[in-house]
């Protein structure tokens, strides 16, 4: 609820998705972060364009583009560089949230590919400048200063940056690995040891930097776990970052082949699944920057309410921030969304890094290196790592740059992370060879 010397900051707009998102979901208004509370979408230029694009049928002259004719004012050193792609679907504003159709498209990728979603209530997926962008677009809506965001201890760097640096949060690690798979128990033991009003459980499978996936009972388990914590009264924003989604190899065991947003939405009303994921990694297109953010709340009677109260905060935040995602990725993945042979063509390039994963796979657990290094279970994704015995992690990955031009990622002070993601089948035993190499030169 909007406290009494919160309400005299906040915009008559926000005060008004605040009250629907009591009514409709109380626990969620209890998630948002004092920023998130203020957040709305102004009803300025671009509902005015959006209103006189429907219904003024004589003169428009509101959004903020030139115009020759009835399309865009267009430099011919920029459109000639375009290839069956209309000049409008290029270098016009995108609305904040996204292509509508776009949208569409992606949540029918999205059941189709996890058909735990079958019987769930989920928002439409807003468009995000990819993933990085969804995990601020978290932070601005749910994270205040010294909250805690509970991640295992093997993780991608830059969540510091999003979350502690930028946002004053606590980063609270645990073990990631138990044995050969991932320590549910670790996770069970951190989110008992946080007992707090609201907790931010961030979870990045297939994991950048490891390559793991949890299998189906680990999957289940952590489902599990984070819907006890919410039944427990702790309000649980749970955080799924699905960048690799779909790169699954079962190296060593089947894993999971679904995001656990698909098991997490729906499950508890305390509970808010947040799903990020994106064209980035699962369409090769990196630059294109082109990613969405999906809702899964806990109420299903209130799900469209709920959803179009997050979507109009994501709006504003979005229109605050970048304005909009590039009109001209959008319709890149748009068309690759719709062509006859996507999905042919991804299934070669994923056989294409399965061969390379299955080949590190092989190679990285030979007997031979055991006493240079010992690599983490891996399955799925771009990464694996691996535990160096002896020598510290950035004094081996200077050494393999300096002595043997050869580029890793040193993660820990015990870690080296390997993308196979970039070596060709035939380069992975090189590799592994030369860091032994150089682990024995070192030690």
């Amino acid at each position: 609820m909007t406290s009494p010397d919160e309400a005299p900051q906040l915009n008559p707009l926000a005060c008004e998705l605040n009250e629907r998102l009591e009514k409709a979901a109380p626990e969620v208004l209890e998630m948002l972060s004092k920023l998130g509370r203020r957040l709305y979408f102004p009803k300025g230029i671009l509902t005015q364009s959006a209103e006189a694009g429907a219904r003024a049928h004589r003169f428009n002259a509101t959004i903020g583009i030139a115009t020759e004719g009835d399309g865009p004012m267009v430099l011919p050193s920029v459109t000639e560089h375009l290839v069956d792609i209309d000049a409008g679907d290029a270098v016009k504003y995108a609305p904040p949230a996204g292509q509508p159709r776009l949208r569409e498209l992606w949540r029918d990728k999205m059941l189709a590919e996890n058909p735990s979603l079958a019987n769930k209530q989920i928002s439409l997926p807003v468009v995000t400048s990819a993933i990085t962008h969804g995990l601020t677009l978290v932070g601005d809506l749910f994270v205040d200063p010294g909250d805690c965001i509970l991640l295992p201890d093997k993780l991608w760097g830059n969540y510091r940056l999003t979350y502690e640096v930028r946002l004053g949060a606590t980063i609270e690690t645990y073990p990631f690995y138990d044995g050969e798979g991932f320590d549910v128990a670790g996770l069970e033991h951190a989110l008992e040891s946080n007992q707090r009003e609201k907790i931010i459980v961030l979870l990045n499978f297939p994991n950048n930097p490891t390559g793991y996936m949890p299998t189906e009972a680990e999957g289940e388990a952590i489902v599990a776990a984070l819907r006890r914590c919410a039944e427990s009264g702790t309000k649980v924003i749970a955080v799924f970052d699905d960048a690799y989604f779909g790169l699954f190899y079962h190296l060593g065991g089947r894993s999971l082949t679904e995001s656990l947003f698909a098991r997490a939405a729906n499950a508890h009303p305390n509970l808010l699944a947040v799903r990020l994921d994106g064209a980035t990694k699962e369409l090769f297109v990196w630059g294109l920057r082109c990613g969405f953010i999906t809702f899964g709340p806990g109420r299903t009677e209130s799900v469209d309410e709920v959803a179009e109260v997050l979507e109009a905060k994501l709006r504003g935040a979005i229109r605050s921030g970048i304005s909009n995602v590039p009109q001209l990725s959008q319709t890149l993945v748009d068309r690759a969304l719709t062509s006859p042979t996507i999905e042919a063509e991804r299934k070669q390039k994923h056989e294409t890094l399965r061969a390379r994963a299955e080949k590190v796979y092989q190679v990285a657990n030979a007997p031979r290196f055991s006493e240079s290094f010992r690599p983490y279970p891996f399955n799925s994704g771009y990464f694996m790592c691996v535990e160096v015995k002896g020598v510290p992690a950035e004094t081996l990955r200077v050494h393999l740059l300096d002595q043997h031009g050869t580029g890793v990622i040193a993660t820990s002070p015990t870690d080296i992370r390997v993308a196979f993601s970039c070596l060709e089948v035939e380069e992975v035993e090189p590799l592994f060879e030369t860091l032994h190499k150089a682990i024995q030169e070192l030690t």
